[in-house]
């Protein structure tokens, strides 16, 4: 049998204690016996309207008579309660419950609380390892059966004209070839290394919508437009000695074979 917590012993004394205080005291010997002190409602107790129409309706459902009077309604009520299982008044006028005791920790909250952060490990990191595993393993089959675009080994009789930076780095060599070195060097590397990586303090909109981020969605449009258009103008728009030419009028293939 289950323990009963302290708490429900405890409330049980203490209505045990108000019952006894609210007894009708026993009339002393030889003498009169004192009127019946009226029992005090804590709330506990059905109300008798409601006993009588339930009365009513259970004796008309059974094809009986209604009782009339209200003397009857006690014993039309407790037959049809007790048949019924509802609670049965006791000698006092108050209600009569059966109560389960269930242990405080076997009561669980099966329903998920909403959050909105979820823990980096293992929910994100296992993610990304597994990325990390498949793309390594397509790197090492794509390896196998098709060689990377190098070029013939170096020849110090004959330099590369123009001499390009990888194609990540064009952009930056687009701007050295526009502005001071000083300027598109080192000021605008600069900007562009702080400004990234202090966007996510500068900018706490939580928001996720295109419609309540247009600042920062215009800017972020415009810098990878500006470095996309830099890094194309790089690799096909630049002929010997770095030159601005068009490609349709070299040709591309000649471009890369300089």
């Amino acid at each position: 049998m289950a323990d009963i917590p302290d708490h429900l012993l405890k409330r049980a004394q203490e209505r045990r204690a108000a019952l006894e205080a609210n007894k009708p005291a026993e009339p002393a010997a030889g003498g009169d016996a004192p009127a019946a002190e009226t029992p005090v409602d804590d709330g506990n107790k059905i109300p008798a309207h409601l006993l009588q129409r339930s009365a009513a309706a259970r004796a008309k459902s059974a094809g009986e008579e209604a009782p009339a009077g209200g003397g009857g309604v006690a014993t039309a009520v407790a037959p049809a309660a007790a048949s019924a299982g509802m609670p049965v008044q006791g000698a006092t006028g108050h209600t009569q419950r059966l109560l389960t005791v269930v242990k405080a920790g076997s009561i669980q909250d099966v329903k998920a609380t909403p959050t909105d952060k979820v823990h980096t490990w293992p929910h994100l990191l296992v993610g990304e390892f597994v990325a990390s595993l498949a793309c390594t393993g397509f790197l090492l089959v794509f390896s196998a059966f098709v060689n990377a675009p190098l070029l013939a080994p170096a020849n110090v009789n004959r330099t590369p004209n123009p001499s390009k930076a990888p194609w990540y780095f064009l952009g930056l060599q687009e701007l050295l070839t526009m502005l001071h070195p000083m300027v598109a060097g080192v000021m605008i590397p600069t900007v562009i290394i702080v400004g990234l990586g202090g966007a996510g303090y500068i900018d706490k909109n939580p928001s996720n919508k295109p419609e309540d981020r247009k600042l920062a969605i215009a800017l972020m449009t415009l810098f990878l437009m500006m470095c996309a258009s830099l890094t194309v103008i790089g690799s096909f728009f630049r002929g010997e000695g770095f030159n601005f030419i068009l490609p349709w009028r070299q040709g591309i293939h000649d471009i890369f074979d300089l």
